[in-house]
């Protein structure tokens, strides 16, 4: 670890004597000295001020490439430090797509600015894609598009793909498509059928039809029902827009349902420990200060009952048992019902047939759980009135906790709001309190035989 310590702080001498000596060859041999993750991670530790003058020196090439590694939140707050022409220089070795994220993320006012320095045709189209939702094959796609006219031939797309153009390396291994007058895609061409047909072949007479999507279609539908590489994207009128590589499908879902494990967690965007110390304690403070409400409201149903508690102390034990294992029943049925909501399985209007089949499992569950821990309460305490009050209360909150979880995130869906980020809370107020009230209503009822049951 020291020796570890010793060679963060070497690297970052050496970053400080570079940029002293304003030398930026230096300072970009010794960033591609280390692997991309390395060298941001580097870039991260120091100063916002150290950061932005490293980003300055570095031909924006390379530091396009430390922007494109980190995290969105985080690219944009480099971004947005820059001037902006060197921003703009930045943004411009971006794909399009990337572009657009970032761009749509910052202030209008910064914004503007950049896109004022950029390329017209660079500038274009990023104000094009920043108008599609970001969930959408539109907000996914990158605007350029390995295109050709239906006069051209074999010949023509064997010299772009030997022209040495440094724009090629945008088309991302994209077929190529074959767009009409009007820019409507009519045809895709493979690689085989290019190395296999003589050079003064049209390009007509090879292609087949191509599967297209909308600009619109979500990503859950591109996700299930599109197994390609890239799928040309067109617009309602059938011009083609951009191409959505399947690459870009599978991290969008993935970033997605990483958001949402945060957001069930309490954290809200992409925190890194890099950023400004106010903005991620204010981010945690929202959710948790919520949560002392909730406990609150917990902790009441506690108090209406002192007086059974103080009667046979012993309840207090099998509370946060009954609140927890309800809890763990309830969760794993938000699981299952986010994950379909994400494949698009089940909509709002399934609550109804949802809930029918978590009260099922439920049922189950909660019968074999309660008489495992009545069975634990008797044993251990030598009450068979108190396995009764503590495994009944935990079998019914099973129910109630499996059908709040079910549905829940159906309901937030339903009226606009995030299920990722509120099931969670909502969940644990209302099994915690559930739980509480049935043990403690439960052995209020049966106090007369709990205290002539106990040893």
């Amino acid at each position: 670890m020291a020796a570890q310590d010793s060679e963060l702080r070497d690297f970052e001498d050496v970053i400080e004597s570079l940029l002293s000596k304003q030398n930026g060859e230096g300072l970009s041999s010794l960033f591609n000295s280390v692997p991309l993750n390395d060298a941001l991670r580097e870039l991260l530790r120091l100063t916002p001020d150290v950061r932005d003058d490293v980003l300055l020196l570095l031909p924006p090439e390379q530091a396009a490439r430390l922007i494109d590694e980190a995290p969105n939140e985080m690219a944009v707050e480099l971004v947005e430090r820059l001037e902006p022409g060197t921003a703009a220089a930045i943004v411009e070795e971006l794909h399009s797509d990337v572009q657009a994220d970032l761009i749509g993320e910052l202030d209008r006012e910064d914004a503007e600015a950049i896109l004022a320095e950029m390329g017209a045709e660079d500038a274009a189209d990023v104000r094009h894609l920043v108008e599609y939702e970001d969930d959408t094959a539109g907000g996914l796609m990158v605007a350029e598009a390995f295109t050709f006219h239906e006069s051209d031939t074999v010949d023509t797309v064997l010299r772009r793909f030997v022209s040495g153009n440094e724009d090629f390396e945008r088309y991302r291994g994209q077929h190529p498509y074959i767009v009409d007058r009007e820019g409507h895609p009519i045809g895709v061409v493979s690689l085989r059928s290019l190395l296999t047909s003589p050079r003064s072949t049209r390009l007509t007479e090879i292609m087949i039809r191509p599967i297209t999507v909308l600009a619109s279609a979500p990503l859950d539908v591109l996700s299930d029902q599109y197994p390609f590489l890239g799928l040309p994207v067109v617009e309602s009128d059938g011009r083609l827009v951009g191409v959505v590589a399947r690459a870009a499908v599978d991290l969008a879902a993935l970033e997605r349902s990483e958001s949402e494990g945060l957001r069930r967690h309490g954290l809200v965007g992409d925190e890194v420990r890099s950023m400004p110390l106010p903005v991620r304690a204010r981010r945690r403070l929202a959710w948790l200060s919520a949560n002392i409400v909730l406990n609150v409201i917990a902790a009441s149903v506690i108090s209406a009952y002192e007086e059974t508690l103080s009667a046979f102390i012993a309840i207090a034990i099998f509370l946060p048992m009954v609140s927890d294992m309800s809890g763990c029943s309830g969760n794993q049925a938000v699981a299952v019902t986010m994950r379909e909501l994400s494949l698009g399985l089940v909509r709002p209007i399934d609550m109804g047939r949802v809930w029918v089949k978590e009260v099922s499992v439920g049922l189950i569950n909660g019968a074999a759980l309660g008489i495992l821990i009545g069975i634990v309460a008797w044993m251990w305490k030598g009450s068979l009135f108190l396995g009764l009050v503590i495994g009944t209360a935990l079998a019914l909150n099973t129910v109630i906790a499996v059908s709040i979880g079910g549905v829940v995130p159906l309901l937030l869906k339903w009226i606009g709001q995030d299920p990722a980020a509120a099931s969670g809370p909502l969940l644990t107020t209302i099994t915690d309190m559930a739980g509480f009230f049935l043990v403690l209503s439960l052995a209020t009822a049966m106090m007369p035989y709990l205290i002539q049951d106990h040893p």
